[in-house]
């Protein structure tokens, strides 16, 4: 990631952790020491920042927004880079304090030697749920990202926001996307805003689907009731979203889905991307 790195890409891990007490209770940490991270998104953290600064450990450069609301929300990076700028918040106070959105902003050289500026954003989208507030709240945060997604790309010609976005974009997103179309996380008017994310309007890159191709998943969430994770009925929400200029350099998505149901340190899989500059 800096100058100092002997490897040739960037590799940057995102995942909902589900709480991160739980998920260290049950094995993140085995997974996170041999995968060679650099930056490290988290979502639903759920805990106090000296919590998140101890079970992370030495060696990482922290920043973590915690949500007001005890035991909700929380996001977090974890870097091995120092970053040279942070911001917390999506620019509406409305969710200021709700632990949904920080940015970070990294000075790197290319290969070529050229410098430039990576920002990162770890976000948390709300699942909502229809015909209540939560739903509202979920379409304010993501009209609002509709006007931060341009700026940070104006900001930074390589940007990327990672994260649970609570938005499966298309039916290869879902395993079982008709039983889902009037349900949160898959109405019409939610998938319309990814069109505009991903389309000409603003021009954004989904970069695990531009990797994968048009294939059934690869699915990062599975839920916890019946035997989901078994059939992998699962649901594709949580992105690598990049600018065209870094969506390029990407080389390789993978989901680090867990061998089994009892394995899994949260409901939702890391999705580890690498990109070489």
């Amino acid at each position: 990631m800096s100058t100092a790195l002997k490897k040739d890409f960037l590799r940057i891990a995102s995942v909902n952790v589900n709480g991160i007490r739980a998920a260290y209770k049950k094995g993140m940490a085995e997974w996170l020491e041999p995968r060679d991270v650099d930056i490290l998104c988290l979502q639903e953290v759920r805990a106090p920042d000296e919590v998140v600064h101890q079970l992370i450990g030495e060696g990482w450069h922290i920043l973590h927004a915690e949500a007001e609301a005890k035991g909700r929300a929380g996001v977090a990076i974890a870097s091995r880079q120092e970053p040279d700028a942070t911001r917390v918040g999506i620019g509406d106070d409305y969710f200021a304090t709700t632990g949904r959105w920080i940015e970070a902003d990294y000075a790197l050289k290319t290969a070529a030697g050229e410098d430039t500026t990576l920002t990162v954003v770890s976000a948390y989208v709300h699942s909502g749920e229809v015909d209540t507030p939560k739903q509202v709240d979920k379409y304010r945060f993501l009209d609002v990202m509709s006007t931060r997604l341009p700026e940070l790309a104006k900001h930074s010609a390589h940007a990327l926001v990672v994260g649970d976005l609570n938005v499966g974009h298309t039916e290869l997103d879902i395993k079982n996307w008709k039983g889902n179309v009037k349900r949160a996380g898959f109405l019409p008017e939610e998938r319309a805003y990814f069109d505009r994310f991903f389309g000409e309007e603003i021009g954004w890159r989904d970069v695990h689907r531009g990797l994968a191709g048009n294939v059934a998943g690869p699915y990062t969430w599975w839920s916890q009731r019946g035997q989901a994770f078994d059939t992998d009925t699962g649901w594709r929400i949580d992105y690598h979203m990049a600018t065209p200029g870094l969506a390029a350099a990407a080389v390789s998505a993978v989901v680090d889905r867990a061998a089994s149901y009892d394995t899994r340190f949260s409901d939702h899989a890391p999705l580890v991307v690498d990109y070489r500059l």
